[in-house]
């Protein structure tokens, strides 16, 4: 092997280039909004028809309402800047979290399976998941918030990449 293809299929851990697509945002705070609006709705029904129990269960409606709000407002914009992607001939390189941040890398040697699932809030925002399955126990990696055509294209770029790779022998 050359030097230049040495350097060339050398993998490492570095921050990914590409962010999601701006509407992900959106997409993650009505998540959030439904997450919380169903379990305000129950505290809710029940406060209003169990009288001994009413006050605290108003408040914990309360209390969940106003949490599930705060997420809303904070956390989508933090998702926006901290969660990105890239793909090169070498490995698929992504970094999610928030608060405990994830970076994953899998070489396109041991990618296994390429799948787009677009789920009912995501295809109201016209976006897909982007799911890489390995040979990590780790489990798969997901690329979350990609616009529907762009995954699209990408899941058939990363099926064309790995199947004129060869197989990892370790």
């Amino acid at each position: 092997m050359t030097g230049e293809n040495a350097i060339r299929n050398e993998v490492r851990l570095r921050p990914p280039r590409t962010a999601v697509d701006e509407r992900a945002v959106t997409w993650w705070r009505t998540r959030l909004l439904v997450t919380t609006t169903v379990p305000v709705v129950v505290l809710g029904v029940l406060g209003a028809l169990l009288q001994p129990a009413r006050l605290w269960l108003l408040l914990a409606a309360g209390a969940v309402a106003v949490a599930g709000l705060a997420a809303t407002a904070f956390f989508p914009a933090w998702w926006f800047r901290v969660h990105r992607w890239e793909v090169t001939e070498d490995a698929v390189y992504v970094r999610t979290g928030a608060f405990w941040q994830e970076w994953r890398i899998a070489p396109m040697s041991r990618i296994q399976t390429v799948d787009t699932v677009r789920g009912p809030l995501e295809q109201l925002f016209r976006l897909s998941t982007v799911t890489v399955t390995t040979a990590s126990s780790k489990g798969a990696i997901r690329i979350e918030g990609l616009d529907h055509q762009l995954a699209a294209d990408l899941a058939e770029r990363l099926t064309r990449i790995t199947q004129d790779t060869p197989g990892d022998a370790t």
